[in-house]
């Protein structure tokens, strides 16, 4: 359900978006939509692949249109902005993230738009020091948004977001390392066990993209960039250490739920390149405890103070999880029904698209448009 927003004058102008069935990028449009923007949306094909029905959704909604075509296509690229206002921009690592966010800025800025918000992550090494693992699926992000401070700033007003681990990645379809749950042994009690490299104490930043992006940057607009230009803005609405996260999903389902620190698995294949980002960032957060976000920036107060309605991991958990769960082909939630439901690695590897990679701590969570984030994503 779309978050309640209050009610706005239907003109707020035309908004652009890319990557447009990404976790973050759906919430924008929903919420943009509701609340009077006209919303430019791109996505690579509204007909075909995993997100069909979401595509058709996100459509269907007023004042959206959607613009099919692939972000190499400079036509597409430079079509997207003309006459627009403002825009959310969350680039992916499919192809060449680096070509395509600068590309975008660039016709964005020769548009004349007035507030830019583009979706950043943190290059660790850049950020923290050399001594620490590369995450190339987040430097890529950052790279744009160096490249933005320091050639289109002075005169496209610009704002960054970065995303948090999203909520979603313990859903279990795409057995996602480093967040997929195991059901438990009934004998030992049931529940839940999340096997991780990362210390019990260790506190790591979590939003729920969909329900929490869209209102927050909506805010952000709205605030504008008299407000906002050149900042940095974490969404993330608390900081959770496994500890916490094991006695919140064990609250929200009441159901045991064990946390296990242990070396990470690797069950499924793993797109190209994936393999080398899941393994840094086990090595990042779990051997040495590295922050999520750049320096300076604190979790969770910024994003709260920007939207109250944020939805946390528990009421995620209770409300939200066991839906995605049964979607997934899960059956834990049903009492009278047996747990066959683990699936095959063949059915696993269809699970991944060319469309979205969010939620890790990155947000990783495996669909069109969002990286951010396999332990922040697109789409830890």
């Amino acid at each position: 359900m779309m978050p309640a927003m209050p009610a706005m004058s239907p003109t707020r102008g035309t908004l652009v978006v890319v990557n447009s069935t990404g976790r973050q990028t759906s919430s924008v449009i929903r919420v943009a939509s509701a609340i009077g923007y006209k919303v430019r949306a791109q996505l690579r094909s509204a007909t075909r692949g995993p997100k069909v029905a979401l595509a058709q959704e996100l459509g269907a909604l007023q004042n959206v249109e959607l613009v099919e075509g692939s972000l190499t296509d400079p036509n597409i690229v430079n079509n997207l902005f003309k006459g627009a206002d403002v825009a959310f921009i969350n680039t992916t690592f499919w192809g060449d993230e680096v070509a395509i966010g600068t590309a975008l800025a660039r016709a964005a800025k020769e548009a004349g738009i007035k507030h830019y918000i583009y979706s950043s992550l943190t290059d660790h090494k850049k950020c923290w020091g050399n001594h620490l693992p590369h995450l190339p699926y987040w430097a890529t992000k950052h790279q744009v948004e160096e490249y933005i401070r320091s050639e289109l700033l002075k005169d496209m007003p610009t704002t960054f977001v970065y995303a948090g681990i999203y909520n979603n990645n313990f859903s279990t379809f795409h057995h996602l390392p480093l967040w997929e749950l195991q059901l438990a042994d009934e004998k030992a009690g049931g529940g839940f066990v999340w096997t991780a490299p990362f210390d019990e104490d260790y506190k790591m930043p979590f939003l729920d993209a969909e329900h929490d992006t869209g209102p927050a940057v909506i805010q952000i607009l709205k605030d504008g960039p008299s407000k906002w230009n050149g900042s940095r803005i974490p969404l993330a609405f608390e900081y959770l250490s496994p500890r916490e996260i094991a006695a919140t999903f064990s609250r929200a389902l009441s159901r045991p739920f064990t946390y296990k620190k242990a070396p990470i698995e690797i069950k499924a294949k793993l797109p190209d390149g994936y393999l080398t980002q899941v393994l840094a960032i086990a090595e990042l957060f779990g051997t040495h405890r590295a922050e999520y976000f750049p320096p300076g920036m604190t979790v969770p107060g910024p994003a709260r103070k920007i939207w109250r309605g944020w939805r946390g991991l528990e009421e995620y958990a209770r409300e939200v999880f066991p839906i995605e769960e049964a979607y997934n082909g899960r059956t834990w939630m049903h009492a009278d029904e047996d747990d066959e439901d683990i699936m095959d690695d063949d059915e696993v590897g269809e699970g991944f698209d060319d469309e979205e990679i969010a939620g890790s701590p990155d947000n990783t969570v495996v669909g069109e448009e969002d990286s951010a984030i396999y332990l922040s994503d697109s789409k830890p």
